[in-house]
């Protein structure tokens, strides 16, 4: 495995998908005697994110030199992009210091990615993966909005403090146990966040083109 330079911003927007809908995790197997602790780093997909599943597969093997497995779960209507290799389970827990499962109280952005332009990638790569294009008709007027959930942990401050640097106007609000959604509303935001940002989640950009 090799081991990308921190400030890479493609590992900034691959931690954003971790972030987002990725785990970093690991079990005990076996028994008695005879048990191990295998590690793993997977992002976890809705079934219909083809393009984006092999986007992300892409990253494992240009950042990493690694083949992740990618397996369709057809019952859950979900695609798992997963790597049990121990060396890269440790550089993005110690290396990169991304916290281990669960994220929900503990999940946070690295310092390194903050206050500099990496701090963009970071941020698309937890759109691509947890926020949504939300296009709604107000009295004949097509109205885009873009909504991320955050769980509680270090990481909201973090997000919106990305938001506040790169000047976007947008609001924050309680929605339960701790729960954040941000929203950023209009056509202007929208064309704001595709110059600045981006996606590189196919389903968003279409999306947003239809809108734009």
């Amino acid at each position: 495995m090799k081991k990308p330079k921190i400030k890479n911003y493609k590992l900034a927007e691959f931690t954003g998908i971790l972030l987002g809908d990725g785990c970093i995790g690991q079990y005990r197997c076996g028994r008695g005697d005879q048990t191990s602790v295998q590690r793993y780093v997977k992002v976890t997909l809705s079934g219909d994110e083809v393009e984006f599943a092999d986007y992300v597969e892409s990253l494992y093997q240009e950042l990493f030199d690694i083949k992740p497995n990618k397996r369709y779960k057809n019952n859950e209507n979900a695609v798992e992009i997963r790597s049990f290799k121990k060396n890269l389970f440790k550089f993005v827990n110690e290396n990169l210091g991304l916290k281990k499962a669960p994220k929900w109280g503990r999940a946070d952005i690295p310092k390194q990615y903050i206050g500099n332009k990496l701090e963009r990638d970071v941020l698309r790569g937890y759109f691509d993966t947890d926020g949504s294009v939300v296009i709604t008709d107000n009295n004949g007027t097509v109205y885009p909005r873009l909504e991320m959930k955050v769980c509680p942990s270090p990481m909201q401050s973090k997000l919106l403090t990305i938001l506040d640097n790169q000047g976007f106007n947008f609001g924050s609000y309680d929605i339960g146990d701790g729960m954040i959604r941000v929203q950023l509303n209009g056509k202007s935001t929208l064309g704001e966040w595709l110059e600045v940002i981006g996606f590189s989640n196919r389903k968003h950009i279409r999306k947003a083109k239809k809108v734009l």
